[in-house]
């Protein structure tokens, strides 16, 4: 009994470091019967390349966010609950290793760790974690998830139009497919439910018809599916997302082969807290 009441009150202090880190900013994460797993830091692919992250590994919430003051501070906290993720074990590729791809209802990519070991321990440990998750009846899997995007290195040429990208002629991606697409084959806006339920997102002309026809189902089965459209009329009208989903989540420039392994040579193993997941009294 005592052994469990120093590892309750270790676990909520563990917690509580970990929700202070994020500052007033951030999220409450104390909660009954919430045990913090493992913590460490991988390499996420974003916008501006691929950024270190710090990960948190909760028994019902994978945790990250930007590393300031030296890895002392947190900010642009991301909480995304375990039923809705999906791994994909990867290969190594000719200039990465360690790399795998996590699927959420909101936006899907890359991760790479320092080490294989490292990278073994997070994909067991977070798919332990869910299947416990699930196993109690008290969540159900997400059936949904954002596709990956293509890296812009993939084509040339707009995907859906053809006409070839330059300085000008930019390249964008379609939210519902992934396409590289360009301007003018990506005016359209569209709410897409299960990447956030009120914000119009770009997706390509093609992509729009096939919203506007799921919109001409009965309203029942439209409601199901959560997706609706919209014209953007200005630049101004766009919104895409987060602070945190605009500096790093929007990856227009998401290819994982320039990753260097040499970035993550002085970082700080994952750390595996709990080799029993128990349950606090907290």
């Amino acid at each position: 009994m005592v052994d469990q009441l120093t590892s309750a009150q270790e676990n909520r202090e563990r917690i509580q470091a970990v929700e202070s880190s994020f500052g007033p900013s951030g999220k409450p994460l104390i909660q009954p019967g919430r045990v913090l797993i493992g913590e460490g830091r991988l390499m996420k692919q974003g916008r501006r390349g691929p950024q270190p992250k710090a990960f948190f590994l909760f028994n019902d919430l994978l945790v990250y966010g930007s590393i300031i003051l030296n890895g002392k501070w947190h900010k642009k906290q991301q909480i995304i609950p375990l039923e809705d993720i999906q791994v994909e074990d990867l290969e190594d590729g000719l200039r990465m290793r360690n790399q795998w791809l996590i699927r959420t209802p909101r936006k899907s990519f890359y991760v790479a760790a320092a080490s294989n070991e490292e990278k073994r321990a997070w994909i067991e440990h977070l798919e332990d974690c869910q299947s416990k998750l699930l196993q109690s009846g008290s969540r159900r899997p997400s059936s949904t998830f954002a596709v990956t995007w293509i890296p812009d290195q993939a084509s040339a040429v707009c995907m859906r139009c053809t006409n070839r990208f330059t300085v000008a002629h930019r390249r964008h991606h379609c939210r519902k497919c992934g396409f590289v697409v360009c301007g003018a084959c990506s005016k359209k806006r569209a709410v897409i439910g299960h990447i956030h339920p009120t914000k119009r997102l770009r997706v390509c002309t093609m992509c729009h018809s096939s919203l506007v026809s799921t919109e001409a189902e009965p309203q029942e089965t439209s409601r199901t599916r959560g997706d609706s459209t919209e014209k953007m009329g200005s630049d101004e009208d766009e919104v895409e997302g987060s602070s945190e989903e605009e500096d790093d989540e929007d990856t227009e420039d998401h290819n994982p082969s320039r990753w260097m392994n040499s970035q993550m040579d002085s970082w700080s193993p994952y750390v595996y807290l709990k080799p029993e997941h128990i349950r606090p009294q907290i």
